[in-house]
């Protein structure tokens, strides 16, 4: 899939780039699978605000995804290929044989018009899920479960795969997006394929108001901010701050690590991501 550029007619639109819809079939929604939701404002139930840098959005509905894909040896249709506001990735409307109709994560490479099944008994097709233990090495999957039965929790974002290296015992051992390898029960299921919409790391806003219209408010930086505001806020003229870089509630950044080294999943962790390079 490739990115559309538009024409430099105006300084918003030389910087724009979007990813090309041509795969998208549809542009409404199903509404017995669709609901409203209500923008927060990064408030919480006492109207304070709990979440910075949010607020303005345009209005939208939220569609029921089907994560857990837990209709087993049931087949299902692809109807349309939809636009979600609420994630990166596409999503595809299925009709199963009874009649059920579900939004799924759609798959690089699925159409609409391909049949696709999940359980153990299903084909190794994109778009089919089935349980690690069941799918051959070297499989690229995504809507991976961390727990069987809860439904997908890890590589649900667009354009990301993850890849299955090893099976030992109960468990498999899956190479994440971030390149961390880590150990998930040979139980719980997973979806073949990539996900879709490769092309939405290359996409630039172009311009200050879509990122309002995403519900992105404009970020001031701390050290132009009074110390009552932010840590590294006040000084005489311009000011650095006169301390190492923190957020506004005081946690250090650059470096500092905030995982906690007693964390019961870092014993599944076999291979740590990698890590960025600074410069």
């Amino acid at each position: 899939m490739k990115e559309k550029c538009s024409r430099p007619v105006t300084p918003s639109r030389r910087y724009y780039r979007s990813p090309s819809f041509e795969g998208i079939t549809r542009k409404g929604s199903e509404k017995s699978l669709t609901k409203y939701i209500s923008g927060t404002g990064g408030r919480n139930s006492r109207g304070r605000i709990t979440s910075s840098h949010r607020g303005g959005r345009v209005k939208r509905k939220y569609r029921k995804i089907d994560f857990k894909r837990n209709k087993h040896s049931i087949k299902a249709k692809v109807r349309f290929i939809e636009y979600d506001p609420n994630r990166s990735a596409w999503i595809a409307l299925v009709v199963y044989e009874d009649g059920e109709k579900r939004y799924i994560l759609a798959p690089h490479g699925l159409e609409v018009g391909d049949m696709i099944e999940s359980g153990p008994d299903a084909p190794l097709a994109v778009g089919n899920t089935l349980s690690l233990s069941d799918i051959p090495l070297g499989t690229m999957v995504h809507n991976i479960e961390l727990e069987p039965g809860r439904g997908g929790m890890l590589v649900r974002s667009a354009g990301t795969a993850a890849q299955l290296l090893a099976k030992e015992g109960k468990y498999a051992h899956i190479r994440m997006p971030s390149g961390e390898v880590r150990l998930i029960l040979s139980s719980a299921c997973a979806t073949i394929g990539r996900v879709s919409n490769i092309a939405h790391d290359v996409t630039m806003d172009g311009k200050a108001g879509r990122s309002r219209w995403k519900g992105k408010r404009p970020r001031v930086r701390g050290v132009a901010k009074n110390p009552v505001d932010h840590p590294m806020g006040g000084g005489e003229g311009r000011s650095s701050g006169g301390r190492h870089p923190t957020s506004k509630t005081g946690v250090l950044a650059k470096g500092y690590k905030t995982r906690d080294p007693k964390k019961q999943s870092s014993k599944y962790i076999i291979k740590k991501r990698k890590k960025r390079r600074r410069g």
